[in-house]
């Protein structure tokens, strides 16, 4: 920690300035990590995802993760990576995993899904009734592939448009794409209605795309972000902009307190930031396979700075 970062307080002792305290309440989601592979390197990642990345869930892991879900019933199933199309077992899990719960979401970004040899999985996808999170950082060439490298913008205004045409984000269709917006630098995202008013206005003029909701969140200080962060020299004045904007109106609604989040090799975390920290699920190594209840409410969930991201502003939730 650096001398000027050392006077920012920590989440812990913001918490407990405010009379507040992060427990677990009532579990709803299990998050699966399928693996750190993935064909961008984007600026803002927190888990250092990138095509150079060989850390991938195996099958026998998969296959804990199928048997997880068996045994005990999640509202909602979230598969994430890296870039989940990256994972041979993709169909697999989708597959089985589909019918246990009442929600199943993939989280793509865009440009994967629209390599040639993951052509099936929209129509998969569809089947199955899955709902797609989509990461798109902007309405514009420029700022796109500045943060996620050079062509991304164009293979991704094509992908959506393949997505509309399946029916995702098509109204009364029932398919969800949402799309998920980052900001490119050391700042704060814009508010969450103006930004989804810009991108229907934008993609909905210029290319006809339609999609569910927009979400806008800030960047948290871990993985390939923070170390942009310190090269730039930007790193505390954003920890001291993120500490400044908590809001502990959203503590209640933090995705950490209803979600357990599972890495590529089994292992069991509060969320995918905690993940990126290496903070364990009830502080200590578990796995999947050891999971046969849901976690208990007013378990303490492991903080760090990173949790501020998700409590400025309208929150992470």
């Amino acid at each position: 920690m650096t001398e000027s970062s050392a006077t920012i307080p920590t989440f812990g002792e913001t918490l407990d300035r405010h009379g507040l305290t992060l427990t677990r309440g009532h579990t709803t989601t299990l998050q699966i990590n399928v693996g750190l592979a993935c064909d961008l390197a984007c600026r803002h990642c927190h888990l250092e995802a990138g095509p150079n990345r060989r850390e991938m869930m195996d099958l026998a892991t998969v296959e804990a993760v199928i048997a997880c879900a068996r045994r005990i019933r999640f509202d909602t199933i979230d598969i994430t990576g890296g870039a989940p199309e990256l994972q041979m077992n993709l169909p697999e899990l989708v597959s089985e995993l589909a019918p246990l719960a009442r929600k199943l979401i993939v989280r793509t970004n865009l440009v994967a899904l629209a390599r040639p040899e993951h052509e099936h999985l929209p129509l998969l996808y569809r089947n199955r009734r899955v709902a797609l999170v989509a990461s798109l950082p902007a309405t514009n060439a420029g700022q796109t592939d500045a943060q996620r490298g050079k062509g991304v913008w164009e293979q991704s205004i094509a992908m959506l448009r393949r997505l509309n045409e399946l029916g995702y984000g098509v109204a009364e269709s029932g398919l969800e794409l949402d799309l998920v917006a980052n900001p490119s630098g050391a700042f704060l995202p814009a508010g969450q209605a103006p930004a989804e008013l810009k991108f229907r206005q934008d993609l909905g003029r210029r290319f006809g795309i339609t999609f569910s909701n927009l979400f806008t969140f800030a960047n948290a200080p871990l993985g390939r972000f923070r170390t942009w962060l310190e090269r730039s020299g930007n790193l505390d004045g954003y920890l001291q902009k993120l500490a400044e904007s908590f809001n502990p109106c959203t503590i209640p609604g933090l995705m950490c307190r209803s979600l357990v989040a599972v890495d590529w090799q089994g292992y069991l975390y509060d969320c995918d930031f905690n993940l990126a920290a290496g903070l364990h699920h009830g502080e200590r190594p578990m796995h999947i396979s050891d999971l046969h209840e849901l976690p208990p409410a007013e378990t303490a969930i492991p903080v760090g700075e990173h949790c501020y991201a998700c409590t400025a502003g309208s929150g992470f939730t």
